[in-house]
């Protein structure tokens, strides 16, 4: 407990972004400084067991290993002595008998003159002779029936053992003090390294949560809608992803609120003129400046159907918007829908001084849709072309059937749009002449209307400036299979 209250202080000097609190349960800086440290002391713990398994295991090893090699040569000549004396009497407390046997023979010196790796590493003093019944003859006294044994051999019986005290048993039995020593030092280089852990995780964690915390800030700042909140981070790592990221929903955010405050005071607009001219009959009439009488009657229907007109498009965009209009969809003659939506305008058109043409190269091609709602379509983009085509021009559709879609084009006679206007002409309440009274202007949602059932129909809608002078709109819907 204490070492994880010295860990939360030293999170905090290092961190300095909230009030320190005791009972606080650890943050994500905490926790991540606790994960790295813990991370290091295992590493070091795993490296330090595993260091002395492999010391004991493959140093001490070699050094056993260097005295059996010894060992190999020394039984021959143990062999070849009791079979001259019968028995292991002539060795009992015969030292200078038994260093007569562990002398390396002139060929087992090596090139340099040097004695065997075994010798100088002090395997002798280990050595020892037991006979058949482990008991010691001569040598090592420590040595015994678990010490490393190789038999003596003689005439096929086994006279004796040749016993070496392994350098385990040899370090354990003696003198520990470098022992001890290592490992105290081992503990020092330990604890060490574990602090040099701690500093290196406390300053990773600051490092990486001190951006962390700048994105948590601008988070706050968005959600009191401050949508101009920018996080600045250049990195190309993971964090600077998530800072651009969180600057393009920021920027989302913004754009959608000033549309959202654009739509309302469109609608507020589109709202009160159709009510201020009926309030201004209305009065009229009740202070008998105007009759009431049929024309009069007729110009606030004209204000009401306007304002019925602007209230169903609302409603109309605002399920295809959220996806919640219904469309029943079939295999529908794209032809066949096409002419009967075309027909009925074909009046309305000449009446206005317009002449309307289509052209449909469409030979039994099918599409998968709701008929109503591409009625409508078609509809809205014929009754933009006759609102905004200037008297004695013309209107044309044409239709056609390419790589598995169906295109449908209508152009039609001056007046044109400007081309910095065609790309907003999709958007709600935007109309391309600058007033909005215009008498002959709609709700400016049509179009708005008509993408919206476009893109529903896996469809794609676009504008562009006509070669009529007016304007230009390309409709491109997949044919069903």
């Amino acid at each position: 407990m204490d070492f994880y209250r010295a860990a939360m202080y030293f999170l905090k000097k290092t961190t300095d972004h909230a009030e320190w609190n005791p009972t606080m349960k650890p943050g994500l800086t905490a926790k991540l400084f606790i994960a790295i440290l813990a991370s290091c002391a295992v590493v070091l713990l795993v490296n330090g067991v595993l260091g002395r398994i492999s010391f004991e295991r493959g140093f001490l090893g070699y050094l056993n290993d260097q005295g059996v090699e010894r060992m190999h040569t020394v039984v021959p000549r143990l062999e070849a002595a009791y079979a001259a004396h019968g028995n292991w009497d002539f060795m009992h407390k015969n030292m200078q008998g038994w260093f007569d046997f562990m002398r390396p023979a002139p060929g087992e010196w090596h090139e340099s003159g040097s004695p065997p790796v075994s010798d100088q590493t002090g395997a002798v003093p280990r050595f020892a002779l037991l006979d058949q019944h482990y008991h010691l003859v001569i040598g090592n006294p420590d040595a015994g029936r678990n010490s490393i044994l190789l038999p003596v051999v003689v005439n096929g019986n086994t006279v004796g053992w040749m016993a070496m005290l392994p350098f385990q048993q040899a370090i354990a039995a003696g003198d520990v003090r470098f022992f001890n020593a290592q490992l105290q030092l081992w503990w020092q280089i330990g604890v060490f390294s574990v602090i040099v852990a701690a500093l290196l995780a406390g300053w990773l964690a600051r490092t990486l949560l001190r951006r962390l915390y700048g994105l948590t800030n601008a988070t706050h700042q968005l959600a009191t809608g401050n949508y101009t909140s920018r996080v600045v981070d250049k990195s190309r790592d993971e964090i600077g992803a998530l800072a651009r990221d969180f600057n393009q929903l920021a920027q989302a955010l913004e754009h959608t609120e000033r549309s959202r405050r654009n739509f309302m005071a469109d609608i507020s607009h589109e709202l009160r003129t159709p009510l201020a001219v009926m309030r201004a009959e209305v009065e009229a009439m009740q202070d008998g400046i105007r009759p009431m009488d049929h024309s009069t009657l007729q110009s606030v229907a004209a204000q009401i159907n306007q304002l019925g007109k602007l209230v169903d498009d609302l409603h109309d965009l605002s399920l295809t918007d959220v996806g919640a209009l219904t469309y029943r969809r079939e295999q529908l003659d794209i032809g066949v829908l096409l002419e009967s939506t075309l027909q009925p305008f074909h009046g309305r058109f000449a009446q206005a001084g317009l002449q309307l043409t289509w052209q449909l190269d469409f030979s039994d091609r099918h599409i998968y849709g709701d008929e109503r709602r591409l009625q409508q379509l078609f509809g809205n983009l014929l009754e933009n072309a006759l609102r905004y085509t200037d008297a004695g021009g013309r209107v044309e559709v044409r239709g056609w059937q390419e790589k598995g879609r169906l295109l449908v084009t209508l152009d039609d006679s001056t007046p044109g749009v400007d081309p910095d206007k065609l790309p907003r002409l999709f958007e709600r309440f935007y109309r391309a002449e600058s007033s909005r009274n215009r008498n002959s202007g709609g709700s400016g949602l049509g179009l708005a209307i008509c993408r919206n059932i476009v893109e529903a129909h896996d469809g794609r809608i676009e504008a562009r400036a006509s070669a009529l002078g007016g304007l230009h709109v390309t409709l491109s819907l997949p044919e069903a299979a």
